[in-house]
């Protein structure tokens, strides 16, 4: 058997055949695995660790998991498992199984585990919208086909292809490789990539450059590591998150994007990337009352919708209000050319007004301190010399911030 074990989450009271399975292929596969129970009525029968053990780690106890509101017990039961897992040390990967509610129920205790530790969710919803189960973390989820009643032909091969999946994992983990350089942040969308790319070019030599989707998740997952202290800096040169938190795209950050930034002091150097565009579905779920805006279809399963003037001031109040709350060093650049490859002259999201009622607006919230500044440049995003100017920006912030002075500059 692998030294420590992976633990195997489920409701004991309507799927212990299928996590009963799963066990035995992974003891046959020469992993140790224990059944953890999740139950919210407390069944304690043919687990390894009861639903009540799990429930005494509840900071309120055991009582307050058990009752006869069905929603209450599932919140209270998953921080209970989020407490009983991230203080497990023989922990060597966790796969869970379950339906809707069963999937809401761990995810919370998943996301709160470290990235790297195998994790995998066998689940009803996993072909539908993943984000809120997934969130930031390295969480796989495989879609079960069938709803989880019992074992039968089909979902035998799917449960087994999971087991051997993470006893895959286990048995021959990722060893970390070793890196002198710092990690730092940046953020980029299919329509910043050249951007980010010279940005790279630039960078590359000295820093460890971790890039981000700017989907929503990607955005949460590069303060993740912010607030655990693995990176070390943003170059934030695509906040387009925003867009779709404004105007209700399918890509939306949440309220704390930038608060790793405001709680780490790390410096920062952001831009306008993707600030043109709001992110819908296929073309027939753009909302009714954007019908009539500018679209482009990235995609078939992807929609683009121009920014107008409105959503771009409100964008520019929002994120200079989180901009002010920053007491490291902060630079925002400004490129005067357009925010993507749509947002220039001929391109069908090109509208320098829409632009300017953005800068308009951050210039108008922002304070500007020695510190925190707003540097307007003459190009666009995309341009060479505009990933030139973010990249000198940040190595000369990252040089003369003295935590940072022994990695030498190139």
């Amino acid at each position: 058997m692998t030294a420590g074990c992976v633990y195997v989450l489920g409701t004991c009271d309507t799927k212990l055949p299928e996590l009963t399975y799963i066990r035995q292929i992974l003891h046959d596969s020469g992993v140790d695995a224990r059944i953890v129970d999740v139950s919210t009525r407390g069944h304690a029968g043919h687990a390894d660790i009861s639903a009540r053990t799990v429930a005494g780690f509840h900071p309120q106890g055991a009582g307050h998991v058990f009752g006869d509101d069905r929603g209450r017990s599932i919140a209270a039961m998953a921080e209970a498992l989020r407490h009983y897992l991230t203080t497990r040390e023989d922990m060597r990967g966790v796969i869970a199984i379950g339906g809707s509610g069963g999937t809401a129920l761990v995810a919370p205790a998943l996301q709160a585990l470290p990235l790297g530790l195998p994790k995998l969710v066998v689940s009803t919803v996993a072909s539908g919208n993943t984000a809120p189960y997934v969130g930031g973390a390295d969480i796989a989820m495989l879609y079960s086909v069938t709803d989880m009643e019992g074992l039968n032909r089909l979902s035998r091969i799917i449960l087994c292809n999971a087991a051997h999946a993470m006893a895959g994992m286990v048995r021959t983990p990722c060893q970390p490789v070793a890196d002198p350089r710092p990690a730092i942040g940046l953020t980029m969308f299919g329509v910043t990539t050249p951007c980010v790319n010279h940005v790279l070019r630039h960078l590359s030599a000295r820093f460890d450059c971790l890039v981000f989707h700017a989907t929503g998740t990607g955005g949460q997952a590069m303060e993740r590591l912010a607030d655990a202290g693995m990176i070390r800096g943003f170059v934030d040169t695509t906040l387009t998150e925003f867009c779709d938190r404004v105007a209700g795209g399918i890509f939306p950050c949440d309220s704390d994007r930038l608060g790793a930034v405001i709680r780490t002091r790390l410096p920062y150097v952001g831009s306008c990337g993707g600030l043109d565009m709001v992110n819908f579905g296929a073309r027939a779920t753009v909302p009714a009352q954007y019908r009539n805006r500018v679209l482009v279809e990235h995609n078939p399963q992807i929609t683009l919708m121009r920014t107008n003037p409105a959503e771009c001031r409100a964008m520019g109040h929002m994120i200079g209000h989180q901009l002010n709350r920053c007491e490291g060093e902060v630079r925002f650049l400004y490129p005067e050319g357009g925010f993507s490859l749509l947002d220039q002259p001929g391109a069908p999201f090109h509208d320098p007004a829409a632009d300017e009622a953005f800068y308009a607006a951050l210039a108008e919230t922002l304070e500007q301190t020695p510190r925190r500044r707003l540097i307007r440049l003459p190009h666009a995003i995309n341009d060479p010399a505009f990933a030139a100017a973010l990249a000198h920006e940040f190595s000369r912030l990252f040089t003369e911030n003295t935590d940072n002075a022994p990695y030498p500059t190139q």
